[in-house]
């Protein structure tokens, strides 16, 4: 679990083979930003990622759980194209439009030592909500 800012985190939970992830903040956009920082979690500790080159991402979808789950499967595709991992995240959403910019580094195979691959973000378990203490929450499961 990481609480790189106040009052938000993440984290991964349980799902038989694949494995949940999980953002929460004060907003959905940071919330957003804690989702894909569980996502990078599962390859290779954020921490060691430097935020060397930016990547612009830009999603749109029809609700709020469907731009979730577009915006992990965006930043995917990025780090399989590009080879590239992300530690560091800025989002603004816009209703249901999605502005982002993702900083990463070339994927170092001896350094990073990347656990697993990720091959996409999944329905299952797909939640966008604000909880009764205010908090936003957005998870989804990936399939590693």
């Amino acid at each position: 679990m990481d609480a790189t800012r106040p009052g938000s985190t993440w984290e991964h939970f349980p799902h038989q083979a694949d494995i949940g992830v999980r953002g929460r903040g004060p907003t959905p956009a940071e919330a957003f930003v804690q989702g894909a920082l569980a996502l990078t979690a599962v390859i290779v500790p954020p921490a060691e990622v430097a935020a060397k080159h930016p990547v612009e991402v830009a999603c749109e979808a029809p609700d709020l759980e469907l731009l979730f789950a577009d915006w992990l499967n965006a930043l995917v595709f990025e780090m399989a194209t590009r080879q590239m991992l992300f530690g560091r995240f800025e989002v603004r959403i816009e209703g249901t439009r999605l502005q982002a910019t993702a900083w990463g580094e070339p994927v170092d195979r001896d350094r990073h030592r990347p656990a697993v691959e990720v091959k996409g973000a999944t329905y299952t378990a797909l939640r966008v909500a604000r909880e009764p203490d205010g908090a936003w929450v957005a998870q989804a499961v990936v399939d590693v």
